[in-house]
């Protein structure tokens, strides 16, 4: 799906992101599996959904008629939400309306930038770029690489900041204010419907919420842990 920026923030602004991933090994673990996942949220009111790798990318891309914001997970460690300019590349040619990447300042295994990112993105593939950050230091950069949505995706999980219990909304306020008229994600532990309501109250453009909707697994343990 092609689509402008403005287009985009009309569509998302104060709407609820779902992300559908599951991880390997999982009996959910299938591009059609997320599809339906992404089609059941999408029914449910969500404005755009999150997908990750290529096979779900395209599958996604087929069932469903909001904007795909995908990414390509590459390991486990380090820098791995679409490391580098391979994989973005491969994103956009998936068919995924906007490409997430790391935007953390960590190095890639290719050497390239947020900005080289952003670039190959936008000039080569004509697709919009949502910049996962960690801290206010790699939202201001991602802005000014010209990211279209800036993601707190990554807070807490780099050592840049400690992890939140729920999302971090101090550096969502933070960044929100520092950086205006940069539309700023919401992502990351948001697992309630309070979480969700404080990260628009905090200036979030949008929330995106993936465990606590799309991961069964997830969801099952927590209940089993309250009850012993």
């Amino acid at each position: 799906m092609t689509q402008s920026a403005d287009d985009l923030l009309t569509r998302t602004a104060g709407q609820l992101i779902v992300s559908c991933q599951a991880y390997p090994g999982e009996p959910m673990r299938t591009p059609d599996t997320m599809a339906r996942v992404a089609a059941a949220a999408v029914q449910g009111g969500a404005a755009a959904v999150r997908v990750q790798g290529l096979d779900d990318v395209r599958a996604t891309v087929e069932t469903v008629d909001v904007p795909v914001i995908g990414l390509w997970k590459d390991g486990d460690t380090g820098v791995f939400i679409t490391p580098t300019l391979r994989h973005a590349r491969a994103v956009a040619e998936a068919g995924a309306t906007v490409v997430a990447v790391d935007a953390t300042k960590r190095p890639r295994a290719d050497g390239s930038t947020v900005r080289d990112l952003v670039r190959l993105l936008h000039d080569e593939c004509g697709v919009l770029v949502m910049a996962d950050c960690d801290d206010l230091t790699s939202a201001v950069e991602a802005a000014e690489a010209g990211a279209d949505l800036l993601g707190t995706t990554l807070a807490g999980y780099t050592d840049a900041r400690p992890a939140t219990q729920g999302p971090d909304l101090d550096l969502l306020r933070t960044v929100a204010r520092e950086l205006p008229g940069h539309p700023v994600v919401a992502e990351g532990r948001v697992h309630t419907h309070e979480h969700a309501r404080a990260a628009l109250d905090a200036g979030a453009h949008a929330v995106c919420v993936g465990t606590a909707i799309t991961h069964p697994t997830s969801l099952t343990r927590w209940f089993v842990e309250a009850m012993h």
